[in-house]
């Protein structure tokens, strides 16, 4: 069975979003949505708001967030809101959701912004509740950070949206993968770290009695790729080419597609990827063309 690809993009992409997606989106498997409202003084798009307009422009995309974090809204009210996308949009939503990290948003903004530890607690209980609320009607919690009573979340899902965790801190968040996740969203470092991620999610699932196979492994990757050497040079050179960072993958199609199977080969069982020179669309086309038949035969 194909490996599926989802396109992933930039929140710096606000007016250039949706002309970019018009132009590549066509041969992905599914949309990936940031959630940022601020960082470093740039322009950045709201998350829900363009995840909501993508599911209803690109109507046989799946649609999610690379992820949502769990601070900036009441769970309760998240609950009601992914169970609406979901029914209006024929079951195409996945919930995307992480723990939060940038402390510039929290305090720009008026949110707390506990420990770590207590973000990552926070969520663990934010995910049953959602799942409550989806399951039962009225629905009640009772949990140490969130509490509800007599919540009537209709429509419920009749197809429950797949819950999706992202991160990789070991001693707390991949417990809550563990123990909470339908899938797992990983940004990709080196194969290496995967594979000491993985082992780390391994023993979080003995521990709390999970199947490890029951968890779809998603993983995130930066791509910048050209038809030759010397084209990538030129397109390294180029001022709207963004540093991909630690884990970009770099190359010709070739190369690309090989370290991406590669990935799949460790576990991968969906993958999402941006491209360092969007809204640019030529490396996003060539990238359809040349590397997704490669990973059709996953």
């Amino acid at each position: 069975m194909p490996v599926p690809v989802g396109l992933n993009v930039w929140s710096r992409l606000v007016e250039e979003l949706f002309p970019y997606l018009d132009q590549a989106a066509a041969p992905f498997d599914s949309l990936w949505f940031p959630d940022h409202v601020q960082y470093n003084g740039h322009k950045v798009a709201e998350g829900w708001t363009i995840l909501s307009y993508a599911l209803a422009r690109y109507p046989g995309k799946l649609c999610g967030h690379e992820v949502l974090c769990n601070s900036f809204r009441n769970p309760a009210h998240l609950a009601k809101m992914a169970a609406t996308a979901q029914a209006i949009s024929g079951g195409r939503f996945v919930l995307g959701i992480g723990a939060g990290w940038n402390e510039e948003e929290y305090l720009a903004y008026g949110w707390p912004y506990p420990s770590a530890r207590v973000r990552i607690a926070q969520l663990a209980e934010a995910i049953p509740l959602i799942r409550t609320l989806w399951r039962d009607s009225p629905a009640n919690f009772e949990g140490k950070h969130y509490q509800v009573a007599g919540v009537h979340c209709e429509p419920r899902p009749n197809l429950m949206p797949p819950v999706m965790v992202g991160g990789a801190g070991e001693q707390y968040l991949l417990r809550v993968v563990a123990q909470h996740a339908d899938w797992w969203n990983y940004g990709f470092r080196d194969a290496e770290t995967y594979a000491h991620k993985q082992n780390v999610l391994k023993e979080h699932c003995r521990a709390v009695g999970r199947d490890f196979a029951e968890i779809t492994q998603v993983i995130r990757v930066g791509i910048l790729v050209a038809e030759n050497e010397a084209a990538l040079k030129q397109l390294q050179e180029q001022p709207h080419v963004r540093p991909l960072g630690e884990g970009g993958i770099t190359g010709t199609p070739e190369q690309v597609a090989d370290q991406l199977l590669a990935i799949v080969q460790q576990g991968a069982r969906r993958l999402t990827v941006h491209f360092a020179d969007s809204p640019h669309p030529d490396g996003t086309r060539l990238f359809a063309e040349r590397v997704l038949p490669a990973l059709a035969t996953a």
